[in-house]
């Protein structure tokens, strides 16, 4: 039986945190692998992946620090939306690169679990539902 080669401190030696791009093209994956039904519901929502949030998202939530949030749904979720309402901007789901890592390193969850967690949790909100009703929805899940 052969050791995991990462218990070894060497194999670490060149091992990276993901860049912006890679941590989108991870993001893009975990969408892809949500089931079609889902994904269809979220046609025209914009993934985005930043190091940090903005100044304004951190004093508009009333934030301490910018590794307080690793995810935003911006956007009218899909039961406020109005077809006759004037051009919208597209829903759009940030994913913070640095918090993401961070929570990462001291967690034992695997960064691919932990990207889709955000993920859809974010996506939640596109479909209008509030953190308490996705904390019910985990908990019933178990």
């Amino acid at each position: 039986m052969s050791e995991n080669p990462l218990s070894d401190p060497i194999a670490w030696r060149n091992a990276k945190a993901p860049s912006l791009d890679e941590l989108e093209v991870m993001a893009a994956e975990v969408f892809r692998g949500l089931p079609a039904r889902f994904r269809s519901m979220c046609e025209g929502v914009v993934i985005q992946v930043d190091d940090f949030p903005s100044d304004e998202v951190l004093d508009h939530m009333g934030l301490e620090s910018e590794f307080d949030l690793l995810g935003l749904f911006q956007g009218i979720g899909l039961p406020f939306r109005s077809d006759s309402a004037p051009v919208q901007m597209p829903n759009m789901i940030w994913l913070y690169r640095r918090p993401i890592l961070d929570y990462w390193a001291e967690h034992d969850e695997t960064l691919g679990a932990i990207v889709r967690h955000v993920l859809v949790h974010e996506i939640g909100h596109h479909f209008g539902l509030s953190d308490d009703d996705m904390a019910g929805i985990e908990k019933a899940a178990g």
